[in-house]
């Protein structure tokens, strides 16, 4: 059973926008929530089935039998750090440090590998724009249900920023593009007249059969401050690719004296054409 996407989300909910957007971020996509009415018939659902299904699917398909509490840790530290850099070194440490655990980085990154092969969750590497080359480690992970991660985190971490890059993630993977993170590598000179090396983040490029675009999620651009730090990476890209900001807010569509578009998330979302603009 594939997550709805939002358009396919809204087509069959019972309200407006915003509402569905609330909906979209806390219950995920799964068809059956939109069947249920309370908060906690959502919630017994998304987490009866994340334990009984993929949980139980990873453990009994890779014959996992002592590990339960080792995955469940790990699912913890992946839920909670969406849209933050990782990779299975960093994880060790993290047990290391949190649980006082000494878990292999080879058995992580296999166990990261069940996860994906449960599609529980997906990755998406760093790619050097002006190097054209990718970049082995850290890495982003995200979930392909954002319901069955808020259930497992028993909606404890409903941070919109990070949901929103999630949501947009698996968007751009259900329309066809290959997703990628990308680096943007500067340097400056100080003010001792130093070189100081620089690297900016575009949270995704997506490529599809030749095109490319280059996509932020960012809450709020209300302040100049905020736009030009949202912008900073993508004014650095020095292509004819198309460079979107697609922010929380309900706004016109714009686009700036660099060519940026700006978008709202619910427009971007609904709109099948809304990165050919």
């Amino acid at each position: 059973m594939n997550p709805f996407s939002f358009k396919e989300f809204y087509d069959a909910f019972q309200g407006d926008k915003e509402a569905a957007w609330k909906e979209y971020y806390t219950y995920g996509g799964l068809p059956r929530v939109l069947e249920l009415e309370t908060h906690k018939e959502k919630a017994d659902y998304l987490s009866q089935l994340f334990h009984n299904t993929y949980l139980r699917d990873v453990m009994e398909r890779n014959d996992i039998r002592n590990d339960e509490e080792v995955l469940d840790d790990l699912l913890n530290f992946i839920a909670s750090s969406i849209g933050s850099l990782s990779n299975p070194s960093r994880l060790s440490n993290t047990f290391k440090s949190t649980k006082h655990k000494n878990i292999s980085s080879e058995a992580i990154k296999q166990y990261l590998t069940y996860f994906e092969e449960a599609y529980l969750i997906s990755e998406s590497k760093r790619y050097d724009v002006k190097g054209k080359k990718y970049i082995d480690t850290p890495l982003k992970y995200y979930f392909t249900d954002l319901g069955l991660r808020n259930a497992w985190l028993n909606y404890s971490q409903l941070e919109e920023n990070h949901i929103m890059e999630n949501i947009l993630y698996n968007e751009l993977i259900m329309r066809g593009y290959s997703v990628d993170v990308g680096v943007v590598e500067y340097q400056y000179r100080d003010k001792d007249n130093k070189k100081t090396k620089v690297q900016l983040e575009v949270d995704f490029i997506a490529r599809d059969s030749g095109d490319t675009c280059y996509i932020q999620s960012a809450l709020h651009v209300d302040t100049d401050e905020k736009r030009e730090q949202e912008i900073n990476s993508l004014k650095r890209i020095h292509d004819s690719f198309k460079k979107i900001v697609v922010v929380r807010d309900d706004i016109m569509p714009y686009k700036d004296e660099n060519g940026i578009l700006f978008i709202g998330i619910k427009e971007f979302l609904l709109q099948e054409d809304s990165m050919r603009k």
